[in-house]
């Protein structure tokens, strides 16, 4: 109920300040666990896809972005939750594997830290690693544009077709393994950004 508040306001709020499209939204499952990745441009992004999709999405989010009462409040109402980077941290890896079993979407920002529009960095295995474990649905994100104020569609927010893993789930862990899920998943994140920014 109190997401759906939070929602309730926000939303009108970002559409009136960005004017935010979205594209592919045939492409996100209705039910079931679902891992969302996304490029991350901006602290708006979660907010912005958490606005724009009709299911919650749970994000595993910076801890710094938590230090801020009013924006880790806004985040937690969300459904987002910290993560330690650069640190195996076993709770948010926890959290992640929780939301996904119980038929709820994940999503993350595999680059770890704000990137410029348009750009993918490597990926680090954590993304790679939930997807493994987990055997959920892999739906990449892209956002193009910038955040600027009352430009109407500035921000573009493009779902694209699942990342099919199912070769990879069947084959034993391993750090060449999840670094293959990994590259696959940032060519397909690559090439959906591709074809955003030349439509």
């Amino acid at each position: 109920m109190f997401y759906r508040i939070i929602r309730g306001i926000l939303r009108p709020i970002i559409y009136l300040l960005y004017r935010p499209s979205i594209v592919g939204l045939e492409n996100f499952p209705s039910t079931g666990g679902v891992i969302l990745y996304s490029n991350h441009i901006s602290l708006l992004d979660p907010i912005v896809i958490g606005c724009m999709l009709p299911r919650k999405v749970y994000f595993m989010a910076k801890t710094e972005l938590f230090k801020s009462s009013v924006f880790g409040f806004i985040l937690r109402n969300l459904g987002a939750f910290p993560v330690k980077r650069g640190t195996a941290d076993l709770a948010a890896i926890r959290n992640s594997l929780r939301v996904l079993k119980s038929g709820k979407v994940f999503g993350i920002f595999p680059e770890g830290t704000r990137n410029k529009p348009g750009a993918v960095q490597h990926f680090s295995h954590g993304a790679a690693s939930i997807a493994h474990r987990s055997k959920a649905k892999i739906i990449p994100i892209g956002i193009t544009g910038e955040y600027k104020l009352f430009r109407y569609r500035s921000v573009k927010v493009v779902i694209g077709e699942a990342v099919d893993m199912d070769g990879y789930f069947t084959q034993k862990s391993s750090t060449d393994l999840l670094e293959s899920m990994s590259i696959k998943m940032e060519e397909s994140l690559a090439n959906l950004l591709g074809d955003a920014t030349s439509v």
